[in-house]
């Protein structure tokens, strides 16, 4: 009989093995294969919440196929305590390891709701947008000044408490009261800073978190204006006629309101700093305004013969060199040109017609290229009236 009792004893055992081992191929197989999710969606991991929390969202989310399958499989890796609080996007079929990497890796937090200042010339804007989850894209919500009423769509993210990425983006060529002007109008940022010098802020897209301080975000600007500087002029080239930093800040300044073409930024840098070294004057007429306007807004008309005859400290028409101070400030591929010119004999540009400049070595050649750019203003000028 004992006999007979161990023989069912071993054989329920070897059934319990092979049970078992087929569960656990099972479990595999489905910890490996694509996700039950149908289209991307957003996924948020809550601060602080635990690993068997997150794992059942998963499943009830239809992102996974077994919140304990993934429970296992994420204690298996030795990772349950990884997870980063955020917001995630999680692409169609995503497999359990996949999903895993995307709520434990730090840096990948994306949030579907963004809210951006656009400091521009023609005037800061601020923007509501939705991120499509899946499509790359995103979909304008809402589009107002500041100062204007909140519109009805940002109320209601706000009233939901939904993630929301907040930033502002700086344009290039702005002056910095054009900058601290825009900030102050922006109700998502808070505090008072003063002027900082002019071109010493970095133009570029900030995140921030909603209610920094205005003097912590311009000095972030600072610094990242100081660093791209101290970068381009540890390789700049040799043989330039600009001797300090300060002064390649200046040049960069000149050259970015001189040119909205990012491939001609250098052949402006070699014009001017060509009649640096011949002893020319710049004769630049957005020095000019900068002196007029003091960097307060845009003149909003053209510049008098009074003004460019006028002895003043930014008036390159009459000073030798360099104004005393930039007259906005630069991007990073301004001052690079600055500190990297074109190996270019030109002296002189004018407007083409394009958007973009014709360039001359010679005054005959850039009076021919003025004449052309003359009839090409009068024929335009022949067309507004015509219609």
């Amino acid at each position: 009989m004992w006999k007979h009792i161990a023989a069912n004893a071993l054989t329920l055992g070897v059934v319990l093995v092979i049970c078992v081992a087929a569960v656990v191929q099972i479990g595999k197989s489905r910890w490996a294969a694509p996700g039950p999710l149908a289209e991307a969606t957003f996924f948020e991991v809550p601060r602080g919440a635990s690993m068997r929390a997150v794992s059942e969202s998963l499943e009830e989310a239809g992102i996974v196929s077994s919140a304990g399958i993934f429970r296992i499989g994420t204690d298996y890796a030795e990772r349950s305590d990884e997870l980063k609080f955020g917001t995630y996007e999680i692409p169609p079929g995503a497999s359990m390891p996949e999903v895993l990497d995307i709520v434990t890796t730090s840096g990948a937090s994306v949030y579907p709701y963004s809210v951006t200042l656009f400091l521009r010339a023609q005037g800061p804007e601020i923007r509501v947008r939705e991120q499509v989850a899946g499509a790359g894209e995103a979909v304008d919500l809402a589009t107002y000044a500041p100062g204007e009423e909140t519109p009805e769509a940002l109320t209601a993210l706000l009233e939901r408490e939904v993630p929301i990425t907040w930033r502002v983006s700086v344009a290039p060529g702005l002056t910095s009261w054009e900058v601290v002007e825009g900030l102050k109008r922006a109700d998502f940022l808070t505090g008072e800073v003063d002027l900082p010098a002019e071109g010493s802020l970095a133009p570029d897209t900030y995140e921030v978190a909603r209610g920094t301080t205005l003097a912590d975000l311009v000095e972030r600007m600072r610094v990242a204006q100081e660093s791209i500087l101290a970068d381009a002029w540890a390789a700049r080239a040799p043989g330039l006629p600009i001797e300090t930093p300060e002064e390649a800040l200046i040049m960069a300044s000149i050259v970015e309101k001189e040119t909205g073409v990012p491939e001609e930024r250098q052949l402006v840098a070699s014009v001017f700093e060509n009649r640096l070294e011949q002893g020319m004057r710049l004769q630049t007429d957005p020095t000019v305004i900068y002196g007029v306007t003091g960097g307060e807004g845009s003149l909003g008309r053209g510049l008098r013969q009074s003004e460019l005859r006028a002895a003043t400290p930014y008036n390159t028409y009459v000073i030798e060199g360099l104004p005393p101070t930039p007259i906005a400030n630069p991007s990073a591929e301004a001052i690079r040109a600055a500190l990297d010119p074109e190996d270019s004999d030109y002296l002189f540009f004018v407007a083409d017609g394009s958007g973009g400049h014709a360039f001359a070595e010679t005054l005959a050649e850039h009076n021919e290229n003025v004449a052309e750019w003359r009839a090409i203003e009068a024929a335009r000028g022949a067309t507004s009236q015509g219609n």
